[in-house]
């Protein structure tokens, strides 16, 4: 003899079930860079020329990236959860006057990137992402840095053209700087949508990867 469940204990546990794995899809897109602050992102501009009756103060002074210490790290985010990364090669500079920061240029190495699986680095570095062999470098180059409050502590915003994959856009995200006589630090986390700069590898249908990713600057000048 057969016993039929109701149709409303069978809508019931249906119901249910499409409930729990509509938490478990949203437990799994919870992503560390769902806390980062999003970068506003525009068309990328030309810097201001200094005028030539303009020159730089007699304080003007220009100060190397240190590469001990410094790092320049990312956060990407799949369905299945979060990969980090890092560029171990970067150069750059920055300029102050009165006391201030002025500039900011950040070269990166793109293929001296390491991430925390060997498969994943091979991937982000072809043509489906990064295609080093085409664009090796990510530039950025600072528009205006300005003193203002922001969340996470930042003491600043900062604005300036990021170029990767050959595209440039300018972005604008908040900081925490400090100047000293003996050099500057500055750190500074954000998040962008990768697909602006052309990087629109979605992923598995199972495993999706999300736009955003998380840039995360830990940087000094000496």
């Amino acid at each position: 003899m057969t016993t039929h469940l109701p149709r409303t204990h069978s809508f019931a546990r249906t119901s249910a079930l499409a409930l729990a794995l509509a938490l478990t899809s949203l437990a799994a897109c919870k992503s560390e860079i769902d806390d980062k602050p999003k970068a506003k992102v525009e068309d990328a501009e030309k810097p201001a020329d200094k005028p030539a009756d303009k020159p730089a103060s007699a304080e003007a002074k220009t100060l190397a990236l240190v590469t001990e210490g410094s790092s320049v790290g990312f956060i990407g985010a799949k369905l299945t959860g979060d990969h980090k990364g890092s560029f171990d090669k970067i150069s750059g500079s920055a300029q102050v006057e009165g006391g201030k920061l002025s500039s900011v240029e950040i070269t990166i190495e793109v293929g001296s990137m390491t991430t925390d699986a060997a498969d994943l680095t091979t991937h982000l570095t072809s043509p489906d992402f990064f295609n080093v062999a085409e664009f090796p470098q990510a530039k950025f180059t600072s528009l205006s840095i300005t003193e203002k409050a922001g969340e996470g502590g930042a003491t600043h915003e900062v604005a300036g053209n990021l170029e990767i994959k050959g595209q440039a856009k300018k972005v604008t995200f908040p900081a925490t700087l400090e100047v000293s006589d003996a050099g500057v630090h500055g750190k500074a986390e954000f998040a962008i949508d990768r697909k602006l700069w052309g990087i629109d590898y979605p992923g598995k249908p199972d495993d999706l990867i999300k736009d955003e990713v998380a840039l995360l600057l830990d940087l000094n000048f000496k």
